[in-house]
């Protein structure tokens, strides 16, 4: 079967999870923390969701794998594998901000072969299958395409937060900081997929889960972009991750963060 016999499939999932998501958003939800240092939160929305993309999977593709983030892993080393992250950007959704999507990844063998952003409340979808990118929205439908950037002093640059690095790290990104053009806060998920519409030009990370950054990988690839861990490794197993539209601001950037 190939990547495209799974696109339709892909597309249920996404409407299914974000019918799921929306009755929940901007109402009064329970909020747990699921971390006992810091604040981790996860919502009834996250779960359900997730449940939900679950059912799918298990019905049509019961010999296939799953790693998600609120149920944890099964048969993680079947040949295919669905990695889900029902709400990325728990925080933004909780805050009643649109800046969150679920993230759906298919994996073959390990490789990301295909991923999708999906934002419900604005009705947006970014996908990718490495060779290519496609926005579906309420402005319409058009390939994504990352935009050249010669030099990082000439570049937009993200995190969603220096405070969720540890101190080494976020030194390190000061030093990017330093040189680029413009640096932002926030974003999660849609920082990667504004990189891969040619909005911005890097995005820096660190101690993201595989759930985080798998479904995203196809979108920026696909879009013309990198994405590598810091140390020019393949990213989709996740930790600390940069992603760009132009490799020479790829190769500044390592440059700088691994002085």
């Amino acid at each position: 079967m190939t990547v495209i016999d799974f696109k339709a499939f892909i597309g249920r999932l996404a409407t299914a999870s974000g019918e799921t998501i929306l009755p929940f958003f901007r109402t009064s939800l329970s909020i747990e923390n699921k971390s006992s240092s810091d604040f981790d939160p996860v919502t009834e929305a996250d779960r359900a969701a997730e449940a939900v993309m679950r059912r799918l999977i298990k019905s049509s593709f019961p010999q296939h794998g799953i790693v998600g983030e609120e149920f944890g892993n099964e048969r993680e080393d079947a040949d295919y594998v669905w990695v889900l992250d029902p709400i990325d950007g728990t925080k933004s959704f909780i805050a009643g901000f649109p800046i969150w999507g679920t993230l759906i990844a298919l994996l073959h063998k390990g490789t990301p072969v295909f991923g999708m952003m999906h934002q419900p409340y604005i009705g947006e979808r970014f996908s990718g299958d490495n060779g290519s990118a496609h926005y579906s929205g309420p402005s319409g439908e058009r390939r994504l395409q990352v935009r050249r950037c010669a030099t990082l002093k000439e570049a937009t640059a993200y995190t969603t937060s220096p405070l969720l690095m540890n101190v080494a790290d976020r030194a390190c990104f000061t030093r990017i900081e330093h040189v680029a053009k413009l640096t932002r806060y926030g974003g999660d998920c849609y920082s990667y997929c504004m990189l891969a519409a040619g909005h911005l030009d890097l995005v820096v990370e660190t101690e993201l889960k595989p759930y985080d950054i798998a479904g995203l990988i196809p979108i920026i690839t696909g879009a013309g972009g990198i994405v590598t861990t810091w140390d020019g490794k393949p990213a989709q197993r996740g930790g600390r991750i940069i992603a760009a539209g132009d490799p020479r601001v790829h190769e500044a950037a390592m440059k700088l963060l691994n002085a």
